[in-house]
């Protein structure tokens, strides 16, 4: 396995999450070690399989979309019958780490295999797409993604009962979103990160995320490519520059993505948002009237 998909810019930091479609060869064999946990997703026909980690073993046949989880620093025994393909979600530990602090769970997570959870699924998915279409969301989708993963693994893994009650989300103050506001606002045209975005508001990952929903009334991914489709736009009215320059100073990876992007948002295209484009559109209504 290479040290992480190619569509990911690369940091000396370790992502929150990594995806990487990975064949998976027919027979016997030992799963390399990874630092970071990793759950395999099951792509395509059903396979009999039987799985083995330390004392801890199970058989039974994959089913597109089920998983198991291999947590970090630990190797598995694979026996196939026939060859397979998995879609493996890399989560970096101290993520998890932090989260279950959060969650006031045990950060802890077992061996486990023909797991089956639709929220997993979706996060997988998305993963998927993101991967296949060169990463348009950025960094910050990936990590809310690698956070809500890592949230639900810690509750299919933990009974809520045997566990305190988590305290009742609260939202950021008025002056530190504003503050945040500015922050994103100045970077824009840098790759953002959730983690980035906690240290400058002074919380862990979990938290801030949270947080910061409550008090923007959406998520901060969701509030980041909102703020660069309206820098797009404004830069697009004003005329001056190519899509490809508009998309750079906007923070959008290409401009396809910025394209995509504003038509999601605006519901127009960026030909369209351009003065010429604006002028079409009023004289149409005019004649319309």
């Amino acid at each position: 396995m290479t040290t992480r998909p190619s569509c990911y810019p690369v940091r000396d930091a370790v992502p929150l999450l990594d995806v990487l479609t990975s064949p998976v060869p027919h027979g016997r064999f030992d799963s390399p070690v990874d630092g970071r946990h990793v759950l395999c997703l099951h792509l395509g026909a059903p396979v009999p399989v039987s799985y083995r980690a330390g004392r801890y073993e199970r058989q039974g046949t994959r089913l597109h979309g089920q998983f198991c989880v291999v947590p970090a620093g630990s190797s598995t025994r694979w026996t196939l019958t026939a060859p397979a393909t998995s879609l493996l979600l890399r989560l970096n530990p101290s993520l998890l780490q932090d989260t279950a602090e959060h969650m006031r769970l045990d950060a802890g997570l077992a061996p486990a295999i023909h797991i089956r959870d639709a929220q997993i699924e979706r996060i997988g998915w998305m993963m998927q797409t993101e991967e296949q279409e060169g990463h348009p969301g950025g960094s910050i989708f990936a990590d809310s993604l690698a956070s809500a993963l890592a949230s639900r693994l810690l509750a299919l893994q933990t009974l809520a009962s045997r566990r305190p009650s988590a305290a009742p989300p609260r939202a950021l103050p008025a002056w530190q979103l504003r503050a945040m506001q500015d922050y994103i606002e100045a970077n824009l045209d840098q790759d953002l990160r959730l983690a980035e975005l906690a240290v400058v508001a002074g919380f862990s990952v979990s938290h801030f995320k949270e947080l910061f929903r409550q008090a923007a009334g959406m998520p901060v991914h969701r509030y980041v490519l909102v703020r660069r489709v309206e820098r797009a736009r404004q830069l697009l009215q004003e005329g001056k520059k190519t899509n490809t320059e508009i998309a750079l100073e906007a923070g959008f990876a290409h401009p396809s993505h910025m394209v995509r992007s504003v038509r999601q948002v605006v519901g127009l295209t960026p030909a369209q948002l351009r003065g010429d484009g604006l002028r079409k559109i009023k004289r149409v209504a005019l004649v319309s009237k």
